[in-house]
């Protein structure tokens, strides 16, 4: 009765149940050790001590920005140039602007410096003259995929829709590191901005859908098998039917 089973178009779909459950089977493994990771990345930062509240260092010893670096306390000094507005960017539920300043430093470059929040029809204070030292929470430059970033473009002369130094180069005519600090204190009205989480850390959206998808391509793994199990079922009671001479409706 089973002998279809070694029929050339059997053979094409057992190699393809064959190779498909394994796949699958890898496949939700593999989404399962990414969210094993992140939950191992946040004991460990559970672990380890709050970065804001670590001393204070040179901007030089935090680069490049890391998953260990962000967050970390950083000092630089410097001179401020270009302000900018960070426009639809929230805080405490309201809606407003980043105000970014550039910071000039003795080696030529420009550090991105957010000076504080202000709410929408707030007018930016202008930054303060003359050399200043600024300590603040060290952050990698944004991306698209960052919260509140704006990538289409159209913005107002004097807004930028992400903090980027590959965005900020275009407009600035100096370089421009690749990272920014958040003030810890603000003046002129503005209210000083919390740093964000490093990146893919943590049990965030992201990590659970790590898990979610886990569950996905298990299913898969299962339906390939109970869709091969059901194509064997009504072939052999197809061969059946026709060993017995039934016939069966079109």
């Amino acid at each position: 009765m089973y002998r279809f089973l070694l029929t050339p178009r059997w053979w094409g779909i057992n190699v393809l149940a064959l190779l498909a459950i394994p796949v699958c089977v890898f496949m939700g493994i593999w989404q399962l050790s990414r969210f094993e990771g992140r939950v191992q990345a946040q004991h460990a930062a559970d672990a380890k001590p709050d970065p804001a509240k670590e001393a204070a260092a040179p901007l030089a010893d935090l680069l490049p920005v890391t998953q260990q670096s962000s967050g970390r306390q950083a000092k630089v000094t410097g001179h401020y140039g270009e302000q900018f507005l960070v426009p639809d960017r929230r805080l405490d539920g309201k809606s407003g602007s980043y105000v970014l300043t550039m910071l000039r430093t003795d080696g030529g470059k420009a550090l991105p410096v957010v000076r504080g929040w202000l709410p929408h029809g707030a007018k930016a204070p202008a930054a303060p003259a003359g050399q200043v030292d600024i300590v603040g929470s060290l952050q990698p430059s944004e991306t698209a995929d960052s919260d509140g970033a704006i990538t289409s473009g159209g913005l107002p002369r004097g807004e930028v829709g992400m903090i980027s130094a590959a965005s900020l180069v275009n407009i600035v005519p100096y370089g421009v590191y690749d990272a920014w600090v958040t003030a810890d204190k603000a003046a002129g009205g503005l209210t000083p901005v919390p740093a964000a989480a490093p990146a893919n850390t943590g049990l965030d959206l992201k990590a659970f859908q790590n898990l979610g998808y886990t569950g996905e391509w298990f299913v898969f793994a299962g339906f390939v098998l109970y869709m091969w199990f059901r194509l064997v079922r009504r072939e052999a009671e197809a061969a059946r039917d026709a060993a017995l001479g039934i016939e069966t409706a079109a």
